[in-house]
């Protein structure tokens, strides 16, 4: 074996060692580079820190994203934000650096079915993914039920626990599906515990004054409100529904044919 050959392979040796992965693949691409441009020795290892820098926070952007479960397609760039009221864009856009998680501070979206709550809130989230934040995102229907199958196995306190190291949680929809006053007793439970303490994400088609509602109980309305709206920032979308604008352009669109 030559000695450039066993060089190489003592330097792929070494990085795999060192858990350098992407350097260890893209070693060979970088040496050849290197010599055909003449780069000096702090160019050559700038570019393999670099690419190994790259994969790194790319291949966690995929695991946080993937963790999320957040709707892919949902992301701001794909956000019409000339349908929303222009406070709504402002606060929207002042989130995006989450500093709001740091002050354990709520998102509380409100607006009819079909206005965009779900997908601005989703698109906020993929951004805070990009600044390396951890984002849960659930339907209000799907979270109650965990928590309740949780609660029955006597595992709560485990579920709160592991649910604490999501620097946010998104509760989509609250108040869309009726649900009972257990399975609503369990959902405080988790707003209890998680207040002051993390952020939570919602949205809902349902004003406060509409909660009890939800909760099914004066006391525990009240509480859930409290805990919520203490730190946190609400934003209103009153707009038409995306779909019913959507139906209407089209019938529009068939009537001048």
């Amino acid at each position: 074996m030559s000695e450039k050959n066993t060089l190489e392979k003592k330097v792929k040796l070494l990085m795999k060692d060192l858990r350098l992965s992407s350097m260890k693949n893209y070693y060979k691409d970088a040496v050849n580079r290197a010599t055909q441009n003449e780069h000096s020795y702090e160019e050559f290892l700038l570019e393999l820190l670099q690419f190994e820098h790259d994969q790194r926070f790319n291949n966690r952007i995929a695991r946080l994203l993937k963790e999320s479960k957040l709707p892919l397609e949902k992301t701001l760039e794909l956000y019409d934000f000339k349908r929303i009221p222009m406070a709504a864009t402002q606060k929207a856009k002042a989130l995006l650096q989450g500093d709001f998680l740091e002050r354990k501070e709520n998102i509380l979206i409100f607006g009819n079915p079909g206005s965009g709550k779900t997908h601005l809130l989703c698109g906020i989230a993929h951004e805070l993914i990009l600044n390396n934040k951890r984002i849960l995102f659930s339907t209000c229907s799907q979270f109650v039920h965990e928590l309740l199958i949780s609660k029955r196995e006597l595992t709560l306190n485990k579920t709160l626990k592991k649910l604490a190291k999501f620097d946010a949680i998104i509760i989509d929809d609250i108040g869309y599906v009726q649900h009972n006053k257990t399975e609503m007793e369990v959902l405080f439970t988790f707003l209890a515990d998680r207040y002051e303490r993390a952020s939570i994400m919602l949205t809902s088609n349902l004003p406060f004054s509409k909660w009890e509602k939800i909760f099914k109980d004066p006391m525990i309305t009240a509480a859930a409100i409290d805990r919520l709206v203490h730190h946190s920032v609400i934003i209103e979308l009153n707009v038409e529904s995306y779909r019913l604008a959507a139906a209407k352009k089209k019938q529009k669109q068939k009537k001048k044919k």
